[in-house]
């Protein structure tokens, strides 16, 4: 078929009963149970590591489910994992509160800068985990140096790249071992599932997830996987629109009166604008900003917008506006969000592809508020 049809199916039946027992022992490949494979997720898994060049990937059922199948693959008691302080706040939250309690300890350091990386090695680091651009500031991490760095005392780096997608950005490429994405965002792209999904660079690694995967479940149903895999048809125009949009918003904004400071990879006012023209192929379609008039106009103008949609997530055909502090990363301690740069007057901007002097138009409604 054209399009992979969706096995919507919770199990396989078996040839014979020899047969089962081959695939059971692992001597002939086959589908059992939907939870350990199943074609319509597979065909999906496979898109996704085609696009970022990885070998293979597990599909799972949101974003935070990735997050867990990376950390219960990569730690054990007692180890060290190195995570960016500007990373998705449940990220945060489940370091810091719940590996915590299984003798895994994290260190929350900027990954932008080289120093404080270097300077959180330990000799029991495993895993340095980071988003780049970083949620919700859009702080950039040079991919490159920090995988050096990294693979010289023995630690697996792990790259979010839920921002970016692989249209914008190949971590594996740039050095990284490992790549996971929330597809609720960019890949699905149309606001209508919530799943994740983690590539690996070899097929031994591969094998060592599936197992863990195995154990505890938090995979994707086949529905979701084949509207994921139909979202990603469009996704490389849908990046470009997304692109061309935050870049005309992201000039507006740092013009505007009422504005005190806009974050955006690909304004030359970005503190790390070289290295997001190196290691990315564009801006992406997020913006954060911060208003002059600090939480109360914050309030003020997402209370007011036109067009824009006040509501959490990001990466839909839509555009949605929201307040970090309060909202996705309101999860996180004061003192971690204000040490990673959220603060309470901090809006995100999650652009989508409607016409661009509609979404300036809408944004211009409520700044008059601010």
């Amino acid at each position: 078929p054209v399009v992979p049809p969706i096995y919507q199916t919770s199990t396989f039946k078996f040839k014979d009963a020899d047969h089962g027992a081959r695939l059971f022992r692992g001597e002939e490949f086959g589908y059992i149970y939907t939870r350990m494979g199943n074609p319509t997720i597979e065909a999906m898994e496979d898109a996704v590591a085609e696009l970022e060049q990885g070998a293979k990937a597990i599909g799972c059922a949101s974003g935070m489910a990735a997050v867990n199948l990376v950390f219960l693959a990569l730690t054990s008691q007692g180890d060290h994992v190195i995570c960016s302080n500007t990373v998705y706040g449940p990220t945060t939250s489940y370091l810091s509160q719940l590996l915590s309690r299984f003798g895994v300890e994290t260190t929350f350091v900027d990954t932008s800068n080289l120093e404080e990386v270097e300077s959180a090695f330990r000799s029991n680091t495993k895993v340095v985990f980071f988003e780049t651009p970083g949620n919700p500031t859009l702080s950039v991490t040079d991919i490159q140096k920090i995988s050096e760095m990294a693979h010289s005392r023995g630690a697996k780096v792990v790259v979010d790249n839920t921002f970016m997608s692989p249209i914008l950005q190949q971590p594996l490429v740039l050095g990284a071992d490992i790549v996971m994405h929330s597809m609720t965002k960019f890949l699905n792209g149309h606001a209508d599932v919530v799943a994740g999904i983690v590539v690996l660079k070899t097929l031994e690694e591969y094998q060592q997830f599936r197992k863990i995967s195995n154990l505890v479940g938090g995979v994707i149903d086949p529905f979701n996987a084949f509207l994921v895999h139909r979202g990603i048809k469009t996704l490389e125009i849908r990046m470009q629109k997304h692109c061309e949009n935050a870049l005309a918003i992201a000039k507006y904004l740092e013009e505007h009166p009422k504005v005190e400071r806009v974050w955006y990879p690909f304004l030359p006012s970005h503190p790390h604008y070289e290295l997001s023209k190196k290691q990315t192929k564009g801006g992406g379609g997020v913006i954060s900003f911060e208003l002059k008039g600090g939480l109360e106009s914050g309030k003020m103008v997402m209370n007011n917008v036109r067009v824009w949609q006040l509501a959490v997530s990001l990466g839909g055909v839509e555009s949605l506006i929201q307040h970090p502090a309060s909202m996705t990363h309101s999860s996180m301690s004061k003192e971690l969000r204000l040490q990673a740069g959220i603060t309470d007057g901090l809006v995100r901007l999650s652009v989508g592809i409607e016409d661009v002097d509609d979404l300036i138009w809408g944004l211009e409604q409520g700044l008059k508020f601010a």
